[in-house]
């Protein structure tokens, strides 16, 4: 195999395009907290990229039977016999131990939420997938972390910052999945999976839980605005991103039309990096806030 279709390979087994949106998040909480060294910045882009590629190879190695079974998935390198489960398990390590190397060098507690994204994804969520539609919720807390260890980072501190940007991508998380598992049903299904919140699949009741979690996306995505960290653009616009995004939710919930779910799907990809950097580019000087807590004025 060429140079070229090896590294193919490899992408396609890492998942690199949604690793790369994954550290996105990462940076976006890294800046909100006003840290801005371009070794840090590099450490955790590139550490971040390497432990989400591990925890994405290892999925596909947990799953490397049940992949043969959908239209999106068969053509993986693993299902296609391109890549050896050892080879796969190489990869992951090459990935995950520089990966999580990285992170330590900006502080433990970077690490630490690494390797919990990491432990939790592939030996929790992975194997739930085909147990119980609870699985969507034990993902959201990986699928969260990023912004959070980004904060951490920066700050390197656990504090209410860095909860409050777990908690806005932590919400997010749902209707964006639900509506992935609305667009590839009859996939999932051939696989065994049961992802939608409730077990017939595509109902009225899954469009309804779809729309709630989005409505309670809104008073969420307003929460640094409310806490006093960004002004009153990132309540106009982000407020304004919540809304349509809801209302395309609300949509599905009247149609209940794959076509409606995957818009809900892609507005979402656009939804998150959207509303976070907004947080980045509307945040008050961090001195202010200071001011504000010393004085108690702060809510």
């Amino acid at each position: 195999m060429g140079i070229g279709k090896k590294v193919k390979m490899y992408m396609s087994f890492t998942k690199f395009r949604l690793s790369a949106l994954v550290i996105l998040s990462a940076l976006s909480g890294y800046l909100f907290v006003g840290a801005s060294n371009g070794v840090e910045i590099t450490y955790l882009m590139l550490g971040g990229l390497l432990v989400t590629a591990a925890s994405n190879g290892s999925n596909q190695i947990w799953e490397r039977e049940l992949d043969v079974l959908m239209n999106r998935t068969g053509k993986r390198p693993l299902p296609m016999g391109e890549m050896s489960v050892n080879e796969g398990l190489i990869v992951v390590a090459v990935c995950l131990l520089p990966g999580l190397w990285m992170l330590y060098q900006l502080n433990l507690g970077s690490m630490l939420l690494g390797l919990a994204a990491f432990v939790s994804y592939v030996f929790i969520y992975t194997p739930m997938k085909r147990i119980s539609t609870w699985a969507v919720f034990i993902g959201a807390f990986p699928g969260a972390i990023p912004p959070m260890l980004g904060a951490v980072a920066g700050s390197d501190s656990f504090g209410l910052v860095p909860g409050v940007l777990f908690f806005v991508q932590f919400v997010w998380q749902f209707p964006h999945f639900w509506a992935i598992a609305w667009v590839a049903y009859d996939d999932y299904q051939q696989a065994g999976f049961s992802l939608l919140p409730s077990r017939q699949g595509r109902t009225r009741g899954s469009a309804f839980q779809i729309m709630v979690y989005s409505l309670a996306l809104i008073p969420f995505s307003l929460l640094p605005w409310l806490m006093g960290w960004t002004d009153n653009w990132s309540l106009a616009i982000a407020g304004a991103c919540s809304v349509l995004f809801f209302l395309q939710s609300y949509k599905l919930y009247l149609n209940l039309t794959i076509a409606d779910a995957k818009k809900l799907m892609f507005a979402s990809f656009i939804y998150l990096p959207v509303v976070q950097f907004l947080y980045v580019f509307t945040k008050i000087d961090s001195k202010i806030i200071e001011a504000l807590w010393k004085h108690g004025t702060l809510f």
